[in-house]
């Protein structure tokens, strides 16, 4: 009877946060996996927790030419991969009163760009792979706007729509396609909000749930559960609804908060 070998794994974002967690468990379970992040010291302590199943492919994956140079050392190290899990990114907030358009572009390039730098990089190797899977983490966001969430919402959604419109070009390949959309989520990351999260998860606790759903290889998979029972019912109300709700959530300047 012939033996499965381990499936061949890209995940970038690993040196910390969800990131960090999902490679604890591919690595417990087995896989070969390829790592990527800016920095480089969290990498290497895998690859010294887990020797011989860690492939240190670090760079700045906004930078078209690194990312194209990390699928290059992949293709001389495996040949191909099996799956990709996209789930660097960051996050900053707007301030309306004081707009500034490179803060679009600041997140826009690494979470939307960036992704697309690695599908290109990744395409050929999942192909080349058993059972190719292609994974991107989005977020809840992309279904109901939020103050201050204009640049983050925006490449989310760009996220989404590059995943699901991959998805219908990829299935005659066999490609599958796997949105997630995390609520929110205790990393290092939202450790800087200065606002109320419902609901959240820790970073352990999200990354067990992804693997696990990953095994069935969903079209979605967002969560918490009860955080999307609220969530989506919202997101289906009308846009003057949304609206309303929208302006108890915003924030105004300290001149506009009644004072006399």
């Amino acid at each position: 009877m012939s033996i499965t070998p381990p499936r061949r794994v890209w995940l970038t974002g690993a040196s910390s946060g969800i990131g960090a967690a999902i490679a604890e468990i591919l690595l417990k379970d087995g896989v070969q996996l390829a790592v990527s992040a800016r920095s480089l010291e969290p990498l290497q302590a895998l690859d010294e927790r887990y020797p011989d199943q860690v492939l240190l492919v670090p760079g700045d994956l906004t930078d078209s030419q690194q990312v194209r140079e990390i699928g290059e050392r992949i293709t001389q190290a495996w040949g191909a991969l099996d799956t990709v899990i996209l789930n660097a990114g960051t996050c900053e907030y707007v301030d309306a009163q004081a707009f500034d358009a490179s803060v679009i572009e600041r997140v826009v390039r690494t979470n939307l760009l960036a992704s697309s730098y690695c599908i290109e990089a990744a395409l050929p190797l999942l192909r080349a792979g058993f059972q190719p899977h292609l994974v991107g983490i989005a977020s809840s966001v992309t279904f109901l706007p939020l103050p201050r969430a204009e640049a983050y919402g925006a490449s989310k959604a760009g996220m989404r729509y590059l995943f699901e419109s991959l998805r219908i070009d990829l299935a005659h390949e066999g490609i599958t396609v796997t949105v997630v959309s995390p609520g929110f989520v205790d990393t290092p990351l939202t450790q800087k909000n200065d606002f109320p999260m419902p609901l959240s998860w820790s970073a352990e606790k999200a990354a067990a749930y992804i693997c696990e759903k990953l095994r069935q290889r969903p079209l979605e998979i967002a969560f918490p559960a009860l955080f999307m029972a609220a969530l989506w019912p919202l997101s289906r109300l009308p846009k003057r609804l949304q609206l309303a709700i929208g302006k108890r959530m915003a924030r105004t300047p300290d001149h506009d908060k009644g004072s006399s």
